[in-house]
């Protein structure tokens, strides 16, 4: 089976003093072994990190523009 892939771009919500985390948090609940969720921020979410770390995902980060950041969450079993 393919592994699903989410995408999220909360750079517009951070930008309107909107906090994402419950979306990120709803857009990760689904998602099994092997599945991917990409995420675009304005910066590095290093809290973000530890937080779904702990709920089984390791990640990649790559900076893309000064204010774009796309991290790159893999659930891991």
């Amino acid at each position: 089976m393919e592994p699903r892939i989410i995408e999220l771009d909360v750079r517009e919500d951070l930008k309107n003093k909107i906090e994402p985390f419950q979306k990120i948090m709803e857009a990760i609940k689904e998602l099994k072994n092997d599945d991917i969720f990409i995420l675009h921020v304005p910066f590095k979410p290093v809290p973000l990190f530890a937080v779904l770390k702990a709920k089984g995902f390791t990640h990649d980060e790559e900076k893309i523009e000064k204010k774009h950041w796309m991290v790159t969450f893999t659930k891991k079993s």
